[in-house]
């Protein structure tokens, strides 16, 4: 593995920090308070090509692999984890879950959409009564002459409301059987697919979570993705790459707390000397350097594996979970810098703060990453 930064990362980097300074940093407090989600921010993030950052060019992407992408992620999540949470799911779970397993008609369809921006993306996996036992799911999807018929709904669903098409993964066999779910392509507007509660969230309030609902929606044959009964195998690939997402999300929101800590340690005089010179702070940020940049190289040891096509269960899997942790570590370490200050929202370590848990729930918690290793070692 190379561990140099090529010049098409550094140059993606530059791009992130020069758009997210003009389009994000001035409303991102303002976003914030009043839980908007910013479509236009997305609008313009397809026109850079970060919308369908690992989505071939033929399909209207820009052709990168998981280190432009994971780099995009990082830096976006240093302006604002929000924005790089909604990026990350629109990227790797609806429109990848149309490019890895839709069929050629449905690729020319869906992708230019997706990756140029101008629709968002949705992706239904997860129900109200099934988080981390996705294969007990109760929304049903049932076969009726040329259509299927599906019935349930989905919860904490990234773009729920405003999302333009959804991937959703529906029941089409008994309970509990991994070989007893489809995943279904369901366009908004269609007759029984309708938004729920949009939640009220800690973190991440940029970034819309809402509900799904589908009643008697009726879809064609057509919009079946992959073979009948093949949805939840298609999902856990899905999340594989997935947790590189929310590894980079982790990373970003680390370095980002960080910065701020190590700068505001500069600046901060007591006792007549700055508090980045007594050891009680210096150790701090020592800790915290070392554990961000543990956490990237696992990320991107991740990404290696899924840029050569190779089997990275295991390894995104705790990129995702020593990341994730490591976020709200280094969160609560630079907010604990800033000292009372840092409780303030006129500071940006509180965000980060709140912002960083949803790193260890979404994508599957990090009690269920500790699951997958585990069964990986000793198997």
């Amino acid at each position: 593995m190379d561990f140099s930064i090529s010049e098409q990362q550094q140059l993606i980097a530059q791009m992130v920090r020069d758009f997210s300074a003009k389009h994000i940093a001035p409303f991102r407090d303002k976003w914030d308070e009043e839980q908007y989600f910013p479509v236009e921010v997305f609008k313009e993030l397809g026109k850079l090509g970060l919308m369908g950052v690992i989505i071939p060019e033929q399909y209207g992407g820009s052709g990168f692999g998981y280190f432009e992408y994971a780099t995009a992620i990082i830096e976006l999540a240093i302006a604002d984890p929000s924005i790089a949470l909604s990026m990350a799911a629109h990227n790797s779970l609806c429109t990848n879950h149309i490019y890895l397993f839709g069929n050629e008609s449905q690729k020319q369809n869906y992708l230019p959409k997706l990756a140029s921006g101008e629709w968002i993306g949705a992706w239904g996996l997860t129900e109200p009564n099934t988080g981390s036992d996705a294969g007990n799911m109760r929304t049903v999807a049932v076969k009726e002459g040329d259509s299927w018929v599906i019935n349930g709904a989905k919860n904490f669903i990234t773009h729920g409301k405003s999302g333009n098409v959804a991937v959703v993964i529906a029941r089409t066999g008994k309970v509990g059987d991994s070989h007893g779910m489809t995943a279904f392509v369901v366009e908004r507007g269609t007759k029984g697919f309708s938004a729920g509660k949009k939640e009220n969230k800690l973190g991440m309030r940029l970034s819309e979570t809402a509900e799904m609902i589908f009643t008697d929606c009726r879809i064609p044959a057509e919009n079946v993705l992959g073979e009948i009964g093949d949805g939840f195998i298609q999902a856990m690939k899905i999340l594989d790459g997935g947790r590189i997402s929310i590894a980079s999300l982790s990373v970003g929101i680390a370095q980002g707390a960080y910065q701020a800590a190590l700068a505001y340690s500069k600046e901060r005089h007591q006792f007549n000397k700055p508090i980045s010179s007594f050891q009680a702070i210096s150790f701090k940020l020592a800790d915290m350097a070392t554990e961000i940049e543990a956490a990237q190289l696992l990320t991107f040891q991740a990404a290696d594996l899924k840029n050569r096509g190779l089997k990275m269960t295991q390894e995104a899997a705790m990129a995702k979970y020593f990341a994730s942790e490591v976020s709200c570590r280094v969160a609560t370490e630079a907010l604990q810098i800033f000292g009372g200050y840092g409780y303030c929202k006129d500071y940006p370590v509180e965000k980060y703060y709140r912002d960083c848990k949803l790193c260890t729930i979404g994508e599957g918690t990090s009690e269920m990453q500790k699951l997958v290793i585990s069964r990986n070692i000793l198997k």
